[in-house]
């Protein structure tokens, strides 16, 4: 969707998040907020987390898209939906639809994980495969819009949709009067826009920093540049915040209302997954980790109290599996050292003991004889192990060399 100029935007007013707001009643969970002592240490002032992750299909976009498929008109309804998505959006959809008897028809990439697909199936939606990336099932959603007339359902660019997303901000002033400043992913900007809406007409002075992953930063060019501008090949493993354009109704209102928009590493949404697991005791997917990122990237930048959205929780075990270990690895936690050691029987187990004094949990040996590179009687070792830190890792080192091994980069 696309308008010919600013002037055109439709506009998205509180009166609208407050609509939908009592639109939502019994059907979106006012989700949980809860403290962080670990963030809060770390920034220096109170951090809380809304917990979007628990909310009905593991993410915020029920909100939105209950609102737009509830506000169409009959015949419209009578047409089906239709929507593309990897996921988070394509279950929100379902679900909405389902609820409000209205036939959908969710077309996901090819290669969507299985698990979000299997969702979007069982909340009702008829899934259709196609594409390998995002862009190309959109363009077949729309061709199916075009062809059937069902009303296709955008994943942000709509005032419907964000008048929904805004409703996450006035859950946020009801559950932190006292808040100072919210930090919420950006992707095409509908959430971030929903709640700027809300949160800045109530509470002007509440600062809101929109978040992106580094790989897929769209905003701030098109800040820039005064108007959305598409970037090439947007690459993150947050993938619900992976989207080459802003979209245009958003954009608007981001470009007004949000003061500051910051950029994240994939090391960062590593560690920042790591935390909210092991210290939150939440499961959050790399997208919805990206304000907590954005904590651990710069703790001093940020007026609290705090609230950090927590927008989804819908995260691939084999995904999850990969990023632990990235966010494990960045933070020290994984240690791979390579060595050369006499060829001789015993030799790798008196190097294991080594490892073992210093409480180094082995995870993975690799053993080479055969390279030219090595003279008759030596072989090269690496080892991948599990530490407790950067501090360990240096207690290892240093035991391997005052056991006469001579640790190679």
């Amino acid at each position: 969707m696309s308008y010919s100029t600013a002037d055109s935007l439709p506009r998205v007013t509180l009166d609208d998040v407050r609509g939908a707001q009592k639109m939502l009643m019994g059907v979106a969970r006012v989700t949980a907020m809860e403290g962080s002592r670990h963030l809060s240490q770390l920034v220096g002032a109170p951090v809380h987390l809304k917990c979007e992750n628990l909310q009905r299909t593991g993410s915020f976009k029920l909100r939105g898209a209950y609102v737009r498929i509830a506000g169409l008109l009959p015949e419209e309804r009578a047409a089906g939906v239709v929507a593309a998505s990897a996921g988070n959006h394509a279950q929100g959809v379902a679900l909405a639809s389902a609820l409000l008897g209205v036939h959908a028809t969710v077309f996901m990439p090819k290669g969507a994980p299985l698990p979000k697909i299997s969702a979007t199936r069982e909340y009702g939606a008829d899934v259709r495969l196609h594409g390998m990336v995002v862009d190309e099932t959109l363009a077949a959603a729309q061709e199916y819009a075009d062809r059937t007339g069902a009303v296709f359902i955008h994943p942000f660019d709509h005032p419907d949709i964000i008048a929904g997303q805004g409703t996450v901000g006035l859950e946020i002033l009801e559950q932190c009067p006292e808040v100072r400043t919210i930090v919420v992913g950006i992707g095409g900007g509908g959430l971030a826009a929903g709640i700027a809406t809300a949160v800045k007409v109530l509470r002007p002075k509440v600062r809101i920093v929109g978040v992106q992953a580094e790989g897929a930063a769209a905003y701030p060019p098109s800040l820039a540049a005064g108007r959305p501008v598409a970037i090439e090949s947007p690459a993150t493993m947050a993938d619900g915040i992976k989207v080459g354009r802003p979209g245009d109704v958003p954009f608007g209102i981001i470009r007004e209302l949000v003061d500051e928009v910051r950029t994240v590493s994939e090391d960062q949404l590593s560690a920042a997954l790591l935390l909210c697991l092991e210290r939150a005791k939440l499961v959050v997917e790399p997208a919805g980790a990206s304000p907590v990122a954005a904590l651990l990237g710069g703790p001093g930048a940020f007026e609290g109290p705090v609230v950090a959205v927590l927008s989804g929780g819908n995260v691939d075990p084999v995904l999850m599996q990969r990023v632990l270990r990235h966010g494990m690895t960045a933070q020290g936690r994984y240690l791979a050292v390579r060595l050369r050691l006499t060829d001789r029987p015993g030799a790798l187990a008196t190097l294991l003991g080594v490892l073992s004094v210093v409480d180094a949990n082995v995870l993975d040996v690799s053993h080479v004889r055969t390279d030219p590179r090595l003279g008759l009687t030596e072989a090269e070792v690496e080892l991948h192990l599990e530490t407790k830190g950067p501090e360990h890792c240096a207690e290892v080192g240093q035991a391997l060399r005052e056991a006469g091994y001579t640790v190679m980069n």
